[in-house]
């Protein structure tokens, strides 16, 4: 991929926020380490949930997604040597709370795919430090809705409540953004956080 190509497949800030990318060896190597473990990621946890869905149903899923969601993040974490997760703009768990960069991005993500985006967008950047960051928008798909859509059974809405009672992540429609996969890569030396 030419730096002219690789370069529209990012969204850049104003104000210095973001480092537009070089077409290092390095940064390609991450870019596509980040698609990998962002895939990954989604790929367990919505396997994992069809699972959970298919045999004990919604309310009991929702006790599979607290409790499955983070050793998968973690391991995956591990094998990629850079923090990897979730965020969104409308948090379940407050744990994954978007910092302001990302909050940026995730409001540019919605402005894409508001705009008809053809495919989720992605986001990386490399900071002066050497850090790196990417993110992928999570679109909700239909299946989604059942925990995240506007209409909420009661008693999944009651086992929602109990494991997180600052529930922000419904009312959502399929095609909405309803976060992004992040991963988190430490500066040359430094250790993942």
């Amino acid at each position: 991929m030419d730096a002219i190509t690789l370069m529209k497949r990012f969204t850049l800030f104003p104000m210095g926020l973001l480092v537009a990318l070089s077409a290092t060896a390095q940064e390609d190597e991450r870019l596509a380490l980040s698609r990998d473990a962002a895939a990954q990621l989604g790929q367990e946890l919505t396997a994992t949930l069809l699972t959970a869905l298919g045999t004990d149903g919604p309310v009991e899923a929702i006790d599979v997604c607290s409790v499955e969601a983070s050793p998968i993040a973690e391991r995956l974490s591990e094998q990629a040597g850079a923090r990897v997760g979730r965020t969104a703009l409308r948090v379940r768990n407050p744990e994954n709370a978007p910092d302001d960069a990302a909050r940026e991005v995730m409001a540019a993500f919605a402005r894409d795919l508001a705009a008809g985006a053809p495919a989720p967008p992605e986001h990386f950047e490399t900071r002066p430090d050497g850090s790196a960051r990417y993110m992928s928008a999570i679109v909700l798909q239909p299946l989604c809705v059942t925990c995240h859509g506007s209409e909420i059974a009661p008693e999944l809405a009651t086992a929602i409540a109990g494991h997180y009672p600052a529930d922000q992540a419904t009312g959502f429609a399929v095609g909405d953004l309803r976060g992004a996969f992040i991963v988190e890569w430490p500066a040359p030396g430094a250790q993942i956080q």
